[in-house]
């Protein structure tokens, strides 16, 4: 396995310099407690660092080949390696299965990606992927499970530390593992606890901790259209293992509560998955005078049920 290290998360941060949008952070109940709100992203989502890593790294390599890039991805992964071809000179192919929701083609066609329906479920659609990188020489991205993809993730974590130097803890939630594993393995330089929070039925990082090694989980939750993977990255389930991390699981019902309370709180809407992040900050609960920040990764959302009463 290839593991990940702090240099490549310094080289992700140079290489995603001026190309994605400075990490913003906001108070949240005090001042020992912080929000990263990186969901105001390129794309909505933390994602953008990663994609634009893997396609500048491969550029300076000269290994992009005129094929471009290919993803299959219906989600935040393909909206991001979309984005970041266009904005680098690149070709994008991107693969979803056809009943698709309709917005997400019409965004994907908006960057400028090629986009290719097929099947009915995501398998489909990455088999497909897979055949179309070995007929065309088009570079296979992935929307989590690379070390470039997972040191770009990880930039997040440096800006954070520059802007918040005492942090004692951050909080992010898990789903394949790639922001949690880049995110880690800067937090480690500095010093910085990481807790690591998955949705009760999501608990592909938890159950890899408890059996040693990845393992397939059953997937069910209201946050398992980002943080639905069967399992775990390798590179995850090592930092886990490495670094001081707490696994915290956390049920749906208080996924749920921890979304309205930053629409309520702050007019914040965020993913399902962002919000686990911050339900997994009350269910760990930090000691007294421990400064913590909690990563709210992400917004492609619809908030209309926000504005209904609860």
């Amino acid at each position: 396995m290839e593991l990940l290290s702090h240099a490549d998360v310094t080289a992700a941060a140079e290489r995603v310099a001026g190309r994605v949008r400075p990490l913003a952070v906001a108070p949240g109940a005090d001042d020992r407690n912080w929000y990263a709100l990186e969901f105001l992203q390129h794309t909505g989502t933390f994602k953008a660092r990663g994609a634009v890593n893997f396609i500048r790294a491969h550029q300076e390599a000269g290994t992009l080949p005129e094929a471009g890039v290919t993803i299959a991805s219906g989600g935040n992964a393909g909206l991001a390696c979309a984005w970041a071809a266009r904005r680098q000179g690149a070709r994008a192919t991107v693969f979803l299965p056809a009943g698709a929701p309709a917005v997400k083609v019409a965004r994907l066609r908006a960057y400028g990606a090629d986009v290719r329906l097929v099947g009915h479920e995501y398998a489909e659609a990455l088999e497909a992927c897979r055949e179309h990188a070995a007929g065309s020489g088009a570079l296979a991205s992935h929307a989590y499970d690379h070390p470039l993809i997972a040191a770009g993730a990880g930039t997040l974590m440096e800006e954070l530390h520059g802007r918040l130097p005492d942090l004692d803890t951050v909080v992010v939630s898990v789903g394949g593992g790639g922001l949690f594993a880049g995110v880690a393995t800067s937090a480690q330089r500095y010093g910085v606890r990481v807790v690591a929070v998955e949705p009760e039925h999501c608990r592909a990082l938890n159950a890899a901790l408890a059996a040693g090694e990845v393992v397939d989980v059953p997937v069910e939750s209201v946050a398992a259209d980002a943080l639905g993977a069967r399992r775990v990255t390798p590179l995850a389930l090592h930092a886990a293992q490495r670094y001081d991390v707490c696994s915290v699981l956390v049920p749906d019902a208080e996924i749920v509560r921890a979304r309205r309370d930053l629409w309520e709180e702050h007019r914040v809407a965020v993913e399902h998955a962002a919000a686990t992040a911050l339900a997994g900050l009350r269910a760990y609960g930090p000691a007294e005078g421990e400064r913590t920040a909690v990563v709210l990764c992400g917004a492609n959302t619809d908030p209309s049920d926000l504005t209904r009463p609860a």
